[in-house]
């Protein structure tokens, strides 16, 4: 997807709801480090965080799966709230604003990638095992930066031994180690 799509998704979230600013918490957030990364976010959903509401979040299903919206589009807001993806302490103080764009003074806060990546291996799916991996190969996360998130967030100790030996995979050489 690209940013142009992700500032579509936005304008129509502030006009569907009347919110001025979204949290992006879902592989679109790379968008707010790395505006140009289309090859490597391909999911059709921004997943957006409102900071209002229950309510005003579900009014985003109007341009959610499977709506005109949708339909007519090809991508979609898919509403969630913070606890959707488990993130490590400190998440919102590394927040990236969405750089400028045609958003009618919509704001977009992402995900750092790192933040992103440590909730991608907790997640653990398929195909967020090849994000990560695509993620660590263009040098988008670092090794070490990884390892010590992994320290601050809340999960249990088997499953942060389990993120460590997914980290590890995905940075397998030399190269990557001095990230």
């Amino acid at each position: 997807m690209k940013k142009r799509h992700v500032d579509h998704v936005l304008r129509a979230a502030g006009e569907v709801t009347g919110e001025r600013q979204f949290i992006i918490v879902g592989s679109q957030a790379l968008h707010g480090r790395f505006p140009d990364v289309s090859a490597v976010v391909r999911s059709a959903e921004i997943d957006l965080v409102t900071k209002s509401s229950a309510d005003r979040a579900r009014w985003l299903n109007a341009i959610g799966h499977d709506s005109p919206f949708h339909e007519s589009f090809g991508y979609y807001a898919d509403p969630v709230d913070e606890g959707t993806a488990k993130l490590p302490k400190g998440w919102k103080a590394r927040l990236v604003a969405l750089a400028e764009g045609d958003t009618g003074g919509v704001r977009g806060l992402c995900l750092d990638p790192h933040d992103l990546a440590i909730s991608k291996y907790v997640a653990r799916r398929e195909k967020d095992l090849v994000f990560t991996k695509e993620l660590a190969r263009r040098g988008y996360t670092a090794r070490r930066r990884l390892l010590e998130l992994v320290k601050d967030t809340p999960i249990p100790e088997d499953t942060k031994a389990r993120l460590r030996e997914d980290i590890e995979h995905d940075f397998p050489s030399r190269a990557y180690h001095s990230k």
